[in-house]
């Protein structure tokens, strides 16, 4: 079965973002622009450069749902769409279709206790 590779990003919501933003700048340095911060990394023993991203939402954002959940785990994945084909034939419920971006392809579902999910597929593995 095709695996996530990796955390993606972590996105919660948050009261006041810029707020939240500015302590967790101050506070522990994660300089947050108005995407959120970014931790670049290399896979182990490779020149390949991956990212982790990491987002304050506001509390009132819609893009968590149908999930109540007041955060998401974006998962890094290596093949998008042979794991969507894995996903239906195991009967996982995807709350949408493979959506493509210049940075990587995107698709949604939950997990049993209501936790949305996002797998990416970055588009170039070689490049931030």
């Amino acid at each position: 079965m095709k695996k996530v590779t990796g955390i993606g990003g972590v996105f919660f919501k948050s009261k006041d973002p810029k707020a939240i933003n500015e302590w967790y700048k101050t506070h522990l340095g994660i300089d947050s622009g108005d995407y959120g911060a970014s931790f670049e990394w290399r896979e182990e023993g490779s020149a390949k450069k991956g990212l982790t991203e990491w987002t304050a939402f506001a509390a009132n954002s819609n893009y968590f749902d149908p999930s109540t959940k007041a955060f998401m785990i974006n998962y890094r994945v290596d093949n998008l769409e042979a794991l969507v084909e894995e996903l239906k034939k195991q009967n996982v419920p995807l709350l949408d279709q493979i959506e493509t971006y210049d940075y990587g392809k995107f698709i949604h579902l939950l997990d049993p206790e209501g936790n949305k999910i996002e797998l990416w597929e970055p588009i170039d593995e070689g490049r931030v």
